[in-house]
């Protein structure tokens, strides 16, 4: 169709369209950053009527996401929130996947990195990270949970949370990089050492003891994720990833290994990081994060029901003791259980999804899920697991999450009596 066959409609459009790409190629005068921000403060999306008439934008350097979809982490000063609610799959997009640190995130050169072995070994060593890089590398598909995560649990979270705002500090990553066994080999570990510190080059300098036995099974040093290099705020150059365990432990900006007979009783493991119980008591060392699952559709995110009929609940489910092997989901607040679909790929010490096909008839609903590991743990119900663990502890909460829907659809976050 020539131009003098558009309607003045659509040839507005079309010049609205030419106007904004001769803006976003003048020179950098106007930030990728501005643009994105102006195309997602428009509702929607300014665009033509009819996308085969007008010439698509060229090829750039860095891909963008489309301006209809803003998947955005909830960030405070200390960390920053995954949208599991917005997200399909089990891979988070890394500029999305949570942030948790103790005193910013460090700007490091990687060609000043090192990384020290040293401690009860025949030969402290240091290796930069083009050493690390020239050992052989490994590939890993693993989530990484705070164990702070879903803490508003143990007190009852607002009735307006999100699966995002109450879980959002898990994710999942490939990652790649160099078993810690590989690295041990090198340096000769002596038979008396039981465990190993791990020291972070942040302004925290932030460390932990981690037991030898789990150095040996699985530990790897990451210098890539999802087929590029870390982010910063997951630890550029190079991060200690030890699978299924507490994120804490799992010490970025890694600049050191030590070696001892014994831990080492760093703060993170004393003063923080342990479990209060109600006893008095104090749990210490907790590193595996144990069997959860949250439902991610629908949740008090879009507020209200679109409409009645059938849907399907979806949500995703993980244990860092092993794979999931089953999900259960309830409509009625846990009187009644049927078992979800698992998605494939299921995989050890990874999110698995979960789907299960629901019809709506604006009566009353309580969604729950609960998942199962492949030991046989059961994710225990709110008041399961504070009749054990009581209300003192802000880590590791595991309990089940309930979605209220309302008769009229108005959906909300929800602890029974």
């Amino acid at each position: 169709m020539s131009a003098r066959h558009i309607s003045a409609s659509k040839l507005e459009a079309v010049n609205k369209l030419r106007r904004r790409s001769v803006l976003a190629g003048a020179g950098g005068l106007v930030s990728g950053a501005a643009l994105m921000g102006l195309a997602s403060a428009q509702t929607p999306p300014q665009v033509p009527d009819d996308p085969t008439k007008v010439q698509g934008r060229p090829a750039s350097e860095l891909g963008d996401r489309s301006s209809f979809e803003a998947p955005r982490r909830v960030p405070s000063a200390t960390s920053s929130l995954t949208p599991l609610d917005l997200l399909n799959g089990i891979i988070t997009p890394s500029d999305v996947h949570y942030e948790r640190h103790h005193a910013g995130v460090p700007l490091i050169d990687p060609r000043r990195y090192t990384l020290t072995l040293h401690g009860m070994v025949d030969r402290q060593t240091v290796f930069t990270l083009d050493d690390l890089k020239r050992f052989p590398s490994m590939s890993r598909i693993m989530f990484l949970e705070c164990s702070g995560n879903s803490g508003s649990g143990w007190t009852k979270g607002p009735p307006t949370g999100t699966a995002q705002t109450l879980h959002g500090l898990t994710s999942t990553s490939d990652w790649t990089g160099v078993l810690v066994s590989t690295l041990m080999n090198e340096v000769a570990v002596q038979p008396g050492a039981k465990w190993v510190l791990a020291e972070g080059e942040d302004a925290a300098v932030l460390s932990r003891s981690v037991p030898i036995d789990k150095i040996l099974d699985d530990a790897f040093i990451a210098y890539g994720q999802n087929g590029e290099a870390l982010r910063p705020e997951q630890g550029y150059p190079a991060r200690l990833m030890l699978p299924g365990w507490e994120g804490n432990i799992n010490v970025k900006w890694l600049r050191r290994l030590k070696f001892g007979d014994q831990p080492f009783e760093t703060r993170e493991e004393t003063s923080k990081y342990t479990d209060p119980m109600p006893d008095g008591s104090a749990r210490q060392f907790t590193f595996a994060m144990e069997a959860k699952s949250t439902i991610t559709w629908p949740t008090a995110r879009i507020g209200v029901m679109p409409a009645e009929g059938p849907w399907e609940i979806r949500g995703i489910a993980w244990s860092g003791r092993g794979r999931i092997t089953r999900v259960e989901v309830s409509t009625d607040g846990g009187q009644t259980w049927a078992d979800a679909r698992l998605v494939d790929p299921v995989l050890p010490m990874a999110h698995t999804r979960f789907l299960f096909p629901w019809t709506w008839s604006s009566a009353e609903a309580i969604l729950t899920s609960r998942a199962t590991d492949e030991t046989g743990y059961v994710q225990p119900s709110r008041q399961d697991l504070v009749s054990v663990r009581g209300t003192g502890s802000i880590y590791h909460y595991n309990g089940q999450q309930n979605w209220r829907v309302a008769a009229d659809g108005t959906i909300s976050n929800y602890y029974a009596a």
